[in-house]
């Protein structure tokens, strides 16, 4: 009977959802939509478990639903998509859930490189990676640099913690470099000269972060550039990420009042 009760519901939303998402859509006011998304995409074991598989079918539940993401965000008009793939913290995780982890990472940024639809820009501490996993995402930036679609970082080995470390190591070495003493940077340094040294140097901040899986903090993710931007928690797990969950956090943006501490 719970079988039953379940397709009917699956029969039911297979049919009303198109239609909702049509209608939260038309109704989008496109005048106050997000330039820059970030995604922190969370919960790929806790949804492997639930359904009863491994961890690694989790994350390629999770690797699998990138590119729908990604479709809608091209759908609404995004033009910077910054994508959490995997922390620092996480490379202290198991070598036998790690490295199936690392070769699922490298076979979707493949597949999103070889479509040429979206120009990949890696961020995160890539030295603290694979050689052959750093230089998987190195190939997957220069294939798709003269792609004119959005803009697509991907973060993986990457904490926020430490790229503010290394953007003031790289400020250091670049003012090393011209001869200027440190009492000479301490007078002139400011916000602006570390962001020039950021991951994401040159790119907007994000204006919307979301984050899934019912988690509400944001863990070390971009913790420089969302200094003033919105965030919204989605209950669902990553795997379970839907179209309509991405427009109702789309829609909740464009409604809010954006007072960036004033």
């Amino acid at each position: 009977m719970a079988d039953v009760w379940g397709n009917l519901k699956n029969q039911v939303r297979h049919v009303l959802y198109p239609a909702y998402e049509a209608r939260v859509l038309r109704r989008m006011p496109s005048e106050n939509l997000p330039k820059h998304i970030g995604v922190m995409l969370d919960g790929n074991r806790r949804w492997a478990k639930a359904v009863g598989r491994d961890t690694a079918h989790g994350h390629r539940a999770g690797a699998a639903n990138i590119e729908p993401l990604l479709g809608w965000c091209d759908e609404v008009g995004i033009e910077v998509v910054t994508l959490w793939l995997l922390s620092t913290d996480n490379l202290n995780r198991p070598a036998e859930e790690l490295n199936p982890l690392l070769e699922i990472i490298e076979e979707a940024v493949d597949s999103l490189a070889f479509q040429r639809r979206w120009r990949l820009h890696p961020v995160g501490a890539l030295d603290l990676l694979p050689a052959s996993t750093a230089a998987r995402l190195k190939a997957a930036e220069e294939s798709t640099r003269d792609v004119e679609g959005m803009l697509v970082n991907i973060a993986v080995g990457y904490g926020g913690r430490r790229e503010i470390a290394d953007a003031v190591r790289s400020l250091l070495h670049e003012h090393a470099a011209k001869g200027t003493s440190l009492e000479e940077l301490a007078g002139i340094i400011d916000v602006e000269h570390i962001a020039d040294h950021l991951y994401t140097k040159g790119q907007p901040d994000p204006d919307l972060v979301i984050r899934t899986s019912g988690e509400q903090r944001l863990g070390g993710f971009l913790l420089w550039q969302s200094a003033k931007s919105e965030f919204y928690f989605c209950e669902a797990y990553w795997p379970d990420f839907r179209r309509v969950d991405f427009l109702r956090a789309v829609r909740a943006y464009a409604q809010r009042e954006r007072r960036f501490g004033s």
